[in-house]
């Protein structure tokens, strides 16, 4: 599997003609603010989408008409969500709510909290932490793995 980064534009036109693509069914996966766009792609694009991570990604349910938890009606993929301690990005009320329109959904999700602090996937920031960083990891790999039905 080839792990290949996109902008939000080029999932809304389609992958069609991208050599690196194959297949029908894509994932994608986002940390910090891209988590959101990873939720917004699985939304745009229900039939090409079929797993979506998000990572400490704050913002996701906020108290907004333009908030990305609204659109899960339209979304068919699997998704995850990884969130970190003491997020200001995304407090623990904003989880509690997120689950509960998760539930409500009623699609396949896991939302789990990793004991470490916001942006603790990346190895150049101060709040990395390895163990954590590897869970996420490996969580992102096996929902893509599962979920893709491809092997590297």
């Amino acid at each position: 599997m080839t792990l290949v980064r996109f902008p939000l534009p080029c999932v809304k036109r389609g992958f069609g003609k991208d050599p690196t693509v194959s297949g029908k069914a894509l994932g994608a996966a986002g940390f910090c603010f891209s988590g959101q766009m990873a939720l917004r792609a699985a939304a745009v694009r229900p039939d090409q989408i079929a797993a979506a991570a998000s990572f400490h990604s704050g913002g996701l349910y906020p108290n907004a008409p333009a908030s990305p938890h609204t659109l899960l009606p339209r979304v068919k993929a699997r998704l995850h969500f990884g969130h970190g301690i003491e997020d200001r990005s995304m407090p623990q009320e904003a989880i509690e709510k997120l689950d509960r329109a998760l539930a409500a959904w009623g699609g396949q999700y896991e939302s789990e909290i990793y004991q470490a602090h916001h942006g603790w996937t990346a190895p150049d920031n101060p709040a990395y932490h390895e163990p954590q960083a590897e869970r996420a990891y490996k969580k992102l790999i096996d929902l893509l793995n599962s979920t893709l039905k491809r092997n590297y």
